[in-house]
C-alpha cells in the first residue's frame, strides 16, 4: 500500500535556514497550514534534539487553520567547513472522529495512516553589512544610557545647588529676624531716652550714642533683605529654567 502524501502545507517546504552569528539563540520559523476539511494531528521531530528547542512541537490543526512553529537553535561554535547534517521531520495524521485525545491518536495510529515531510537545516553567516547593522542595533541601548548619564548628573548638581541656596536663605532670614528684634528694642530704648531729655548733659550724650546705634541697626536689616531677595530670585530662576 502506498504512503499517504503530506496533507499539510509547509512554509518553508524543504529547508530551515538559520542565520548566524551563532553566539546566541537563532530562531527559524515554520508555518503549517491545514487546507483539508478534517482536523490534523502533528508532531515535529529532529535528529539533534539537544541542539534545538521547538515550540510547539505537537498539536492539532483545525480545518483551514495555520500554526506557527518556532525552531530555536542553541548557541554553538560554528565551523564553516562543516556541513550540517541536522534534519527535521513533520509527522501528521488525520484525527479520527472517535479519538479521545492526541496521545490516543498516536498510540492507535497505523503506519499506513501516517504522513511526513522532511526538512534539512542550513546554517548561514550574515554578510558584512548585516553584521554592522547588528552591532549598531546592539550598541544603541548602551549609547542611549551614556547620553542619559550627564543629564542625571546635571540634575543631581542642580538639586545640590538648590539645597545650598535654601540653607543660605534660611540663615539670612534668621539673621534678619534677630536684627529686627534688636531694632525694635533699640527703638523702645530711644523712646525712653527722648523722655529723659530734661536730665543732665552726660545723659544726653548717651542718648545720642544709642540713637546712632538704632540708625545703624535699622540699616542692616534692609541690606540683608536685599541680599536675601537676590538669593531667592536666583533660586527660583534655576527651578524655572
Amino acid at each position: 500500500m502506498s504512503k499517504l502524501d503530506q496533507v499539510l502545507l509547509l512554509d518553508p517546504p524543504s529547508d530551515l535556514r538559520f542565520k548566524g552569528p551563532f553566539t546566541d539563540v537563532v530562531t527559524a520559523n515554520l508555518k503549517l497550514k491545514n487546507p483539508s476539511d478534517r482536523r490534523v494531528c502533528f508532531k515535529v521531530k529532529t535528529t539533534a534534539p539537544r541542539r534545538y528547542c521547538v515550540r510547539p512541537n505537537s498539536g492539532v490543526i483545525d480545518p483551514g487553520a495555520t500554526v506557527n512553529i518556532s525552531v530555536m537553535l542553541q548557541p554553538f561554535d560554528y565551523d564553516p567547513n562543516e556541513k550540517s547534517k541536522h534534519k527535521f521531520m513533520v509527522q501528521t495524521i488525520f484525527v479520527p472522529s472517535n479519538a479521545a485525545d492526541n496521545d490516543t491518536v498516536w498510540k492507535d495510529a497505523k503506519p499506513e495512516d501516517l504522513m511526513d515531510s522532511k526538512l534539512r537545516c542550513v546554517f548561514e553567516l550574515p554578510s558584512e553589512n548585516e553584521v554592522n547593522d547588528v552591532e549598531v542595533t546592539r550598541a544603541a541601548p548602551v549609547m542611549n544610557s551614556l547620553k542619559s548619564e550627564p543629564t542625571a548628573a546635571a540634575a543631581a548638581g542642580d538639586d545640590t545647588d538648590s539645597k545650598k541656596l535654601v540653607e543660605k536663605c534660611k540663615r539670612l532670614q534668621s539673621e534678619i529676624n534677630k536684627l529686627s528684634e534688636e531694632n525694635r528694642q533699640l527703638k523702645d530704648e530711644g523712646v525712653r531716652m527722648r523722655k529723659m531729655q530734661q536730665r543732665p548733659d552726660h545723659m544726653t550724650s548717651n542718648s545720642t550714642n544709642i540713637v546712632g546705634r538704632e540708625t545703624s541697626a535699622a540699616f542692616l536689616p534692609s541690606l540683608l533683605v536685599v541680599i536675601a531677595a537676590i538669593f531667592i530670585g536666583f533660586f527660583f530662576g534655576k527651578f524655572i529654567l
